[in-house]
């Protein structure tokens, strides 16, 4: 056994050590009361017979509603073992960590909206960029989840996971509310789905505002609207819909720690308050299903507009003594893609099976570049590029329920990439072309008297940045510089169980590991290629939910993770500057957050009250290679508390950072130069955690 799997050896041994107790159970009949129990009540006691990992699942909207939320993109911490945080204050993408993967904006964690893809390919400041800026919480019906390469289905950004989000066709009925709060909050909302030619016609229109807690206002403000159509159910039926997003901000970006210290800045000053941007998003899009008991299709169809104009400065004066280092990082671009399945179904023999296939298309038409400015004024252009990368996957999965205690899914993908790059500089332009197929195979054992176990094996993969498979020399230095492959190859195994005491308590504990070929990844902040080796992720993961009473509930989430370089190459992937590296032989991964953890309560149907308390754990993490520099962990604390007021009127009151922790939402090591020091230091520089945030809704239900 390997040293990096050496952290999960107790819980290997202890499932292997309870298999034999587990296998004596009886199967589960139909007419066991547990299993019916478990059935009936489904969202509040099990998922047996639903999901193929014990690391997969399913968020419905009354606990998505629940959960208090600083921005959006948190809503995505409802899928167990993720942590969302904020490295550039409100309007940019958030950055996301799971299974030890500082994910960035977004790499290695699928995002989709309706099967829209999130995540933005070959972006301007870093691929797989993930604005879910856009995001009316309100509207969400469902969060489906999945983690590791074991899906045929998933493929590009899906190595660590997955997050499905779906909007609802249709609201119990029409909602306005009004919110108010620190620092300059505001957010109004109104959104219904009146019936209309024999479905449903679905809008909202959100306006909100923030300035945040900083010395110079956010200054936030966007403009989100819905419109959308449908008729017919989820299985059989259809939609068209558009939506439209509008946001501009000033940026509140790292400060190095020796500037607070010093008295220069405090935690919420800033050292260029002419950084920010602007954003916006337009799309459209329509799904389809039909569904028989022989056979079932799926398509869905969408055209996305995306542009960001994004002003950024982490290194102060360290590359221009004069000017600065601000740069300009516009990106422009035209998403297109089409979804297709078709599944049979088949009862045959005491076996039924399904077998799908399926085809996913992507088309993105690209223009972005990378300026060198000073207070948001253009000085030079280090490179500009257009990008046309298109990809198509094939897939086949086949689910088999061989007996009433075992069933399978087994897949088989294959992914072809063509990259089409004009530069500036012609040597960076060019073709490239990268395929690769990813079987994988899913084994469930159960239920046996409430338990499941799980067994999944996979391959998967992570597209790298289109400029950077055709590139030859470095755009900023004019030095020679190497090519990458299209497509890197990433491994998953996996052992997991679901177990359901009682139809009020459940558990799940996932026991896994994930191997990269590569960490390379394209810094859109340098526009070149930051070099990584092979690297290993093992870890655990334990997920809890209780029904104490029929007003109250609890769940509890754990992971820890050991994440490794399998060579001395560096590893340390992050926006703003590269990592510098103390030992040639170092392996930790700058950014992979150890432990991470959650525990929630959430009452409801207590005469006109409802509410929830959630503490969550973001865990330390190193910040070098060498595990010289690290950041630590810490907790916090928020909630929500609402009343009926009658007359369909509720108020709710809303505090983010109950405890009002001092720490840092995000935090690297570099070297940077303030104006005026004599040269370059190497320092921790961190995005400060919000303080505390109270916010007043009004809430009118119509």
């Amino acid at each position: 056994m390997t040293a990096a799997s050496a952290p999960i050896r107790p819980i290997a041994l202890a499932a292997v050590l309870a298999l034999p107790a587990v296998l004596a159970h009886q199967p589960c009949r139909a007419d066991d009361p547990l299993l019916q129990r478990v059935l009936v009540e489904g969202a509040r006691a099990g998922e047996l017979g639903v999901h193929d990992a014990g690391s997969a699942g399913t968020v419905g909207h009354k606990l998505l509603a629940l959960r208090p939320l600083a921005r959006p993109g948190e809503l995505l911490e409802a899928v167990p073992g993720v942590v969302v945080s904020q490295g550039g204050g409100e309007g940019k993408a958030n950055q996301f960590f799971l299974r030890g993967v500082s994910l960035d904006h977004g790499t290695d964690l699928r995002t989709t909206l309706d099967e829209m893809p999130v995540n933005q390919r070959s972006h301007a400041h870093g691929h797989g960029w993930t604005d879910l800026n856009f995001l009316i919480p309100e509207l969400a019906a469902r969060l489906d989840y999945k983690k590791g390469p074991y899906s045929a289905r998933e493929g590009d950004f899906a190595s660590a996971g997955s997050a499905a989000i779906s909007y609802a066709n249709r609201l119990t009925g029409g909602v306005a509310s009004a919110t108010v709060g620190s620092d300059g909050f505001a957010r109004a909302l109104v959104a219904d789905s009146p019936a209309l030619g024999g479905g449903a016609l679905l809008y909202a229109l959100e306006l909100l505002r923030n300035d945040g807690p900083f010395k110079r206002p956010d200054d936030y403000r966007k403009a989100n609207a819905v419109l959308r159509y449908s008729r017919g159910f989820a299985n059989n039926g259809f939609s068209v819909s558009a939506m439209a997003y509008r946001a501009h901000w000033n940026a509140s970006d790292m400060v190095p720690q020796r500037a607070v210290d010093g008295g220069l800045v405090d935690r919420f000053g800033t050292l260029d308050a002419s950084a920010g941007g602007g954003a916006r998003r337009t799309s459209v899009s329509a799904n389809w299903r039909r569904s028989g008991d022989a056979a079932a299709s799926r398509v869905s169809a969408w055209l996305i507009e995306n542009r960001l104009d994004l002003y950024s400065n982490f290194t102060y004066f360290l590359n221009d003594p004069v000017d600065g280092d601000q740069f300009n990082q516009p990106d422009r671009r035209v998403t297109g893609g089409v979804n297709a399945s078709h599944t049979w179904h088949r009862h045959a023999a005491g076996r039924a099976t399904e077998v799908t296939l399926g085809l996913k298309l992507q088309n993105d038409n690209i223009i972005n570049a990378l300026h060198t400015t000073r207070a948001r004024r253009r000085l030079a252009t280090t490179r500009a590029d257009h990008v046309r990368e298109a990809s198509a996957g094939l897939y086949l999965e086949a689910h088999t329920r061989w007996s009433p205690v075992l069933r399978s899914v087994a897949g088989l993908r294959h992914d072809h990439y063509r990259f089409d790059v004009r530069s500036d500089r012609a040597a960076n332009s060019g073709k490239a072309r990268a395929q690769l197929a990813s079987p994988s195979l899913n084994l469930v054992l159960g239920p046996w008297g409430g338990t499941e176990l799980y067994f999944n094996l996979g391959n998967g993969f992570r597209s790298n940045d289109a400029r950077a498979t055709v590139a030859r020399v470095d755009p900023a230095s004019g030095l020679p510089a190497d090519s990458v492959p299209g497509l890197v190859r990433t491994r998953g195994a996996e052992a997991g169980m679901r177990r359901v005491f009682t139809p009020n308590l459940q558990g799940a504990l996932a026991v896994y590991r994930l191997d990269f070929d590569s960490e390379l990844a394209y810094a859109g902040d340098a526009g070149t290629t930051q070099a990584g080796g092979p690297s290993r992720r093992a870890g655990i993961e334990l997920a809890a939910r209780y029904k104490i009473a029929k007003w109250l509930s609890a769940d509890l989430d754990l992971a820890y993770t050991r994440a490794r370089a399998r060579s001395g190459a560096r590893s340390g992937l992050q926006s703003g500057a590269q990592s510098p590296s103390h030992d040639p032989g170092a392996r930790f991964i700058p950014g992979a957050v150890e432990g991470v953890g959650q525990f929630g309560l959430v009452f409801e149907r207590l005469g006109a009250w409802s509410g929830a308390l959630r503490l969550r754990y973001a865990g330390p993490r190193p910040l070098t290679d060498d595990n010289g520099v690290r950041a630590g962990g810490g907790l916090t604390l928020s909630g929500r508390l609402a009343r009926k007021l009658g007359g369909g009127l509720r108020l709710e009151l809303e505090g983010i950072n109950l405890g009002n922790r001092q720490g840092a939402a995000s935090a690297y090591f570099y070297a940077s130069r303030m104006d005026g020091e004599a040269a370059a230091r190497e320092d921790v520089h961190f995005h400060p955690l919000a303080p505390r945030a109270l916010r007043l809704t009004l809430v009118k239900n119509f």
